[in-house]
C-alpha cells in the first residue's frame, strides 16, 4: 500500500475564509478565501506583527533533500507530523515518497483521520479505554489503514488488550516493543524486560508483534563524540533486540530518529533485514537555532549537498526604546519559540543586515522581546531567527508563506494552516 492523504480534503483548505480567528492575517484580507489571498501576492509589509512566515523556497528544498537522503541511505521516512499539524505539509512529503507520518497523541490521530491518512506511526503508547474504542472502530472500518503505535511494559499490553477486547476490536493493532534508556524518556530499560513485554503481546489476541521501536534523540543534546557514542550504543542496543524477537508480520519495522542523529540510525540499523524508518519531523522547516547546530547535513553527511535552510522567521515590531541600547519588540513567548534558544535579531525589513550588527535578543515577556546593542529604532520591524520548529508552529493556525525570506520586499504567496 502507498502512503497517501486525501487530497480533497487538502486542496479543500484553500476555500476557507479568513477573518479574526487568525491572528496573522490583517484585516484586509477578511472575506477573502486563503486562495485568493494567496493570488493577491500582497507585500509582507501589508501585515501587521508580531508574525511568523514560512519560506517557499526553503520548504521545497528540504523536503526534496531530506528525501533524497533517505532513499541514498535506504532507508524509509516516517516524518514526525506533530512538528507541523499541517496536512498540506504533510501531503509534500508524502508526494515526495514518505513511507508514513508520524504522530503522537490521540487529538493528532483524529486530525489525521479527518485528513485520509493511510499509514501512521504513533510514537507512543495508547492506554486510553475511549481512544482505543475508538482506534477500533476506525481500524475495523477500514481495512486498508496501516497502523502502528508502541508498547513498553507488561501492564500497557494488559491494558490494551482489555481495552480491545471491551470494544469489540475485531482488527488486532500493530505494535512496537519500545526500548528506553536511563535518563530517556519512554521506553523498556531492561534488555530482558523488552524480551517480556513482545512475548506479552504474543499472547494478547489484539494485539501484534511488528517491530521494535526507540527515540535516540533525548539521549544527547549535542554531536560531541561522546553524545553520539550514547546514540551509538543505544542504537546497538535497538539492533540486538530485534534480532532476539520472533515478529507476527512478514516484514518487521525497526523505526528510531529524530532530526539531530538520523545519520547514525541508518548506519547502525541498517542491514539488519528489517523496514528501517526514520521519524525525523524537524527537517521541513528547520531552523536558525538548535537544528541549525546539531543536523546530520551540519556536520558534512553522506548526500547532504546543500544542506537543510531555515523556513521560519519571526517578524516582530520595535514599540519602545525607553534606554540608550534597549529596544522592545511586540513579539514574546505567545508567538514564538524559547525553549531550544532565544530568537535571533538578522535584519531590519528593508534596511538589510546591518543596522543589528551585535544585536541579540536577552529575554522573552508573554508578549515582548528584549532586544539590546541594536540600531533599528520605532518602528522598524525586525527580522528574527528561530529556534525549535516544533513550539513555534504551534502558536499559529495559519501561516503566511512568503516567496523569499532575503528578499528586500517578501511577498505572501500562499497559506499553511495548522490544527494543534
Amino acid at each position: 500500500m502507498v502512503a497517501s492523504i486525501d487530497a480533497a480534503a487538502v486542496d479543500a483548505l484553500a476555500g476557507e475564509r479568513l477573518d479574526w480567528r487568525f491572528k496573522a492575517v490583517p484585516a484586509a484580507a477578511h472575506g477573502m478565501t486563503a486562495a485568493d489571498a494567496a493570488a493577491a501576492r500582497t507585500p509582507l509589509a501589508d501585515y501587521g506583527t508580531p508574525l511568523l512566515t514560512l519560506d517557499a523556497g526553503a520548504l521545497g528544498h528540504n523536503v526534496a533533500a531530506m528525501a533524497d537522503w533517505a532513499a541514498a541511505a535506504g532507508v524509509e521516512l516516517a516524518p514526525h507530523g506533530k512538528t507541523t499539524m499541517a496536512p498540506a505539509l504533510w501531503r509534500r512529503q508524502l508526494d515526495a515518497g514518505a513511507w508514513g507520518i508520524t504522530l503522537a497523541n490521540l487529538p493528532q490521530l483524529r486530525v489525521a483521520r479527518a485528513f485520509g491518512l493511510r499509514r501512521i506511526l504513533l510514537a507512543n503508547a495508547l492506554v486510553d479505554p475511549a481512544g482505543l474504542a475508538w482506534l477500533a472502530g476506525w481500524l475495523d472500518g477500514d481495512p486498508d489503514l496501516a497502523f502502528l503505535s508502541w508498547v513498553d511494559s507488561e501492564r500497557t499490553v494488559a491494558l490494551m488488550d482489555a481495552a480491545l477486547r471491551a470494544a469489540g476490536a475485531q482488527r488486532p493493532v500493530e505494535v512496537c516493543v519500545e526500548l528506553g534508556a536511563p535518563h530517556g524518556r519512554t521506553g523498556v530499560r531492561d534488555d530482558a524486560e523488552a524480551r517480556a513485554v513482545a512475548e506479552a503481546v504474543r499472547r494478547a489476541p489484539t494485539l501484534r508483534l511488528a517491530g521494535v521501536a526507540g527515540y535516540e534523540g533525548a539521549l544527547a543534546h549535542d554531536a560531541s563524540d561522546a553524545g553520539r557514542g550514547v546514540v551509538d550504543a543505544f542504537l546497538r542496543r535497538m539492533a540486538a533486540l530485534h534480532g532476539t524477537l520472533d515478529y507476527e508480520t512478514a516484514e518487521p519495522v525497526v523505526t528510531a530518529g529524530g532530526s539531530a542523529f538520523f545519520d547514525q540510525v541508518a548506519d547502525v540499523l541498517g542491514g539488519l533485514g528489517a523496514r528501517v524508518v526514520l521519524r525525523s519531523g524537524a527537517y521541513i522547516v528547520h531552523d536558525d537555532g538548535f537544528y541549525r547546530g546539531i543536523t546530520p547535513f551540519s556536520r558534512g553527511a553522506d548526500g547532504a549537498d546543500g544542506g537543510l535552510r531555515s523556513a521560519m522567521h519571526g517578524w516582530a515590531r520595535v514599540v519602545s526604546r525607553p534606554e540608550p541600547a534597549l529596544a522592545l519588540l511586540d513579539a514574546g513567548k505567545r508567538d514564538l519559540p524559547f525553549d531550544e534558544g532565544l530568537p535571533e535579531p538578522q535584519l531590519v525589513r528593508g534596511k538589510g543586515a546591518g543596522p543589528l550588527a551585535g544585536a541579540r535578543v536577552t529575554a522573552l515577556n508573554d508578549q515582548h522581546a528584549f532586544l539590546v546593542d541594536g540600531s533599528a529604532e520605532v518602528g522598524d520591524v525586525v527580522r528574527l531567527g528561530l529556534s525549535h520548529p516544533c513550539t513555534a508552529l504551534d502558536k499559529w493556525t495559519l501561516i503566511p508563506v512568503v516567496d523569499d525570506a532575503d528578499a528586500p520586499e517578501p511577498v505572501v504567496v500562499d497559506f499553511v494552516r495548522t490544527w494543534f
